[in-house]
Formats: structure tokens, C-alpha cells, sequence
């Protein structure tokens, strides 16, 4: 009886965005038959790039592509301690791809091994960006004008600092024109500075002029992305009810996690949280004493398809729903592992999508169909994507340090991002 096994793990690294991405092949002695993963960590690239090639290469060699279960489990404990997105990244890539080679060898979409299909497309939303707020409300009517009817609002990216740092989102946003922020010391300490409290004051504003210009057809979302101090968070979360948001993204940090009690004690804003956890446990205890309402899962960060499969069945039985991290950041790979989750679970709330350019689309054939506002997985076996290697060697990363996580406040303190 033949046994198949895994014989090679490549990791390849390219950039056709702009962004450095990570991207890992799992090969087997049945020819031809290999499974694609994302591993993309764009902050730390190299690191994972070395714990797959040193630590997750040798693990998984000579083992039974078929046993997902057992070789995740296994993966996470391998290296004792287990919680932390650079090995969590490099377990998630070779879960993607077991996934992948499971598919292919069933001859069905993994969306099918899942469970099947829950639903006929895949509801997205696009984040809408503006230096004021008749700019942003210019780029939400055009969101609109394609389909969209998700959309996330924002003011100068986030806290009104503006970006000018690629490889976060790969577009520039001007900074919020009527967000004054105080006076800064006579000598700056180089990074990228923001005033939390005039950044608070201006939102209600903002939503306020939206709201009023647009009116209540189209579903908003507005991230905070923990730039505020919880009692601001909060403030927030009350002044913004009338506007009627979809969710809140990311109120607290992950240490201040505990204030969300608070917090919907005192508001009816919903509330999505996670996009930083780098561990499944995290999100139990809000799940279960229902303190959000969206989990905001980067899914390649907590070790990929299995764990967030669990995680999404968990929230089903307790009123949360989906609403998994999908910025310019993660591969095209990562994208449609995201959207086979969505398409076999019944408590999607909407999936965030980065639009691709032409050199992603030929670097990464298959990459979902976006109509409408929706997005459209093809039928092929496994995740129905590929990559071309060849053509991603065109398109060679550059490494080095972000620059929009070193976030300051006005006198200079170094904040969160």
C-alpha cells in the first residue's frame, strides 16, 4: 500500500503588492500533489522564515499529510512554551497547506471538508479612509458605488496620525485635518505622533457627518485600534450608539481586556476584539461571559485553519460572530483560507478585504472573484489557489522595520500602535 508522506517544506518570500509576504509549500511523494500555506508576519519576516525552515521543516518531514489533528497538536507543544505569533505562524502555514493537500486528494473545496457551504458569497468590507470627513465620505459613497455594503470609517488612518509607512496598507492617507493635537516638546523624539484625547473628541463629529450625509443603508465600522485609554474607549463606545455601527474594532489593548465588562455594562455599541491575541485561550473568556460580539482573528497568528474552525464553532454558541483580520498584510493564500472558513460557518459577520493588484493576481492564480461587494471562491480542490514561483521571484521583499507601530503622543511617549 502506497504511504504518502511529506518529503519538503520550501518557504518563499515575495512582495507583487508591495509588502513582504511569507508563503510556505509543503511537497509529498505523490507527484504533483502539494499544499499552499500563509506564514505572513511582515514585521518579523525573516524570524519566520527561520523557524520554518530550522524548527517546522524537520517536524513535519516524513509525516502523514492526512493527519492535520495530530500534527497541529503536536506542532504547538514541539517547542514547550507556545504562544507567540513567529511559531504560531510557522505552525499556521503548514496547517494551511495539510488543508490544501487534503482537499486536492479528496477532490473537493476545503470549504466542503468543513462542513460545505453555509452560504453563496462571501460579504466583505473595505476600509474608507479620508483627511476630513467630507474626503472620507467621498471614498465610502465610492465603496458603495462598487457593491460595498460594509464599510470601515476612518479619519486619517488611525488616531488622525495619517500613514505614510507602505507596508502597512500599501496606500498613503493624509493625516485628519480637524484633529489639532497639542504642542509637542522642543525636541522631538523621532516616530509617528498622535493625540489620543483630540483624536476621541473628533469622532462622534465624524459619525455624526456621515450618518447625516449618507444615512443608514450602509453598515459602518470604525476601529479604534487601542489608541485611546479605556475610560476614552468607553466614552466612545457610549457617544457613538445613535450612529448606529456595525462594530467598534478594538476599543482596549490586550492587557486591558478586563475594562470590556465594563464597558458593556454601559453601551450597546457592539464591540470586535482580537486582532492583536496571538493565542486561542484569549478569546475564551469574552466569548463565554459575552463581552464582544465579533472576534477580529488574524488567522495565520493563532496557528491557522484548525484552531479558528474551533474558535468559530465556540462563538456560534454564544452570539458571537466572525470578523477575521484581512489586511494588505497576509497573502492572497491567506485570504482564501480566511473565506473557507467563512463560506462553512453560520455566524460569519463580515469579512475584512484588502483589494489585490494585477501582480498579486498573477503571482497567486485563483485569487477569490470580488463582486458587489462579495467575494467568490472557485470550486478547485483544496484552497483553489496557487502560486507561480517563478513569477514571484520578479517581485523581491526589502525587510527592514516598519515605522507606523512607533506610534508617540505629543510630549513623546511611545504609545500603542
Amino acid at each position: 500500500m502506497f504511504m504518502i508522506k511529506i518529503t519538503n517544506v520550501k518557504t518563499i518570500l515575495t512582495a507583487p503588492g508591495g509588502i513582504d509576504l511569507v508563503v510556505v509549500k509543503v511537497e509529498t511523494n505523490q507527484d504533483g500533489l502539494y499544499g499552499l500555506g500563509c506564514a505572513t508576519f511582515t514585521q518579523r519576516i525573516f524570524a519566520v522564515e527561520a523557524a520554518i525552515n530550522d524548527y517546522m521543516k524537520p517536524f513535519v518531514i516524513g509525516k502523514d499529510p492526512r493527519r492535520i489533528e495530530d500534527i497541529w497538536q503536536s506542532a504547538v507543544v514541539s517547542g514547550y512554551w507556545r504562544n507567540g505569533p513567529v511559531m504560531n505562524n510557522a505552525v499556521s502555514a503548514i496547517d494551511m497547506a495539510l488543508w490544501d493537500i487534503k482537499g486536492k486528494m479528496a477532490g473537493m473545496p476545503v470549504y466542503d471538508l468543513l462542513g460545505g457551504k453555509c452560504r453563496d458569497g462571501v460579504p466583505l468590507y473595505r476600509h474608507c479612509d479620508g483627511g476630513d470627513a467630507i474626503a472620507a465620505e467621498d471614498n465610502i459613497r465610492a465603496a458603495m458605488e462598487e457593491g460595498y455594503q460594509y464599510v470601515r470609517c476612518q479619519m486619517g488612518m488611525y488616531g488622525g496620525a495619517g500613514t505614510e509607512d507602505l507596508k502597512l496598507i500599501n496606500t498613503q492617507y493624509d493625516k485628519a485635518k480637524s484633529i489639532h493635537p497639542k504642542r509637542s516638546p522642543r525636541h522631538k523624539t523621532p516616530g509617528i505622533y498622535f493625540d489620543p484625547d483630540a483624536y476621541a473628541r473628533s469622532i462622534p463629529k465624524f459619525f455624526d457627518h456621515l450618518r447625516n450625509k449618507i444615512g443608514f443603508d450602509v453598515e459602518f465600522i470604525h476601529d479604534i485600534h487601542e489608541r485611546i485609554q479605556p475610560v476614552a474607549a468607553m466614552q466612545m463606545a457610549k457617544s457613538l450608539e445613535d450612529y448606529r455601527l456595525f462594530y467598534l474594532e478594538d476599543p482596549v489593548a490586550p492587557e486591558n481586556v478586563d475594562f470590556l465588562k465594563i464597558m458593556r455594562q454601559q453601551t450597546s455599541t457592539p464591540i470586535a476584539m482580537g486582532e492583536l491575541f496571538v493565542h486561542v485561550a484569549e478569546y475564551k473568556h469574552l466569548i463565554t461571559h459575552h463581552l464582544i460580539d465579533f472576534i477580529r482573528c488574524h488567522i495565520s497568528m493563532i496557528g491557522g485553519i484548525t484552531p479558528a474552525k474551533k474558535l468559530a464553532n465556540l462563538c456560534e454558541y454564544h452570539g458571537v460572530r466572525t470578523a477575521w483580520h484581512g489586511p494588505g498584510d497576509i497573502s492572497p493564500i491567506g485570504v482564501v483560507a480566511n473565506m473557507h472558513i467563512d463560506m462553512s460557518i453560520t455566524n460569519l459577520g463580515v469579512q475584512e478585504y484588502t483589494p489585490m493588484n494585477s501582480a498579486l493576481h498573477e503571482v497567486f492564480p485563483g485569487c477569490p472573484e470580488i463582486e458587489q461587494g462579495y467575494a467568490y471562491l472557485n470550486d478547485k480542490p483544496g484552497l483553489g489557489i496557487d502560486i507561480d514561483e517563478q513569477k514571484a521571484k520578479k517581485f523581491p521583499i526589502t525587510g527592514g522595520l516598519p515605522s507606523w507601530t512607533n506610534a508617540r503622543t505629543p510630549d513623546g511617549t511611545a504609545s500603542r500602535p
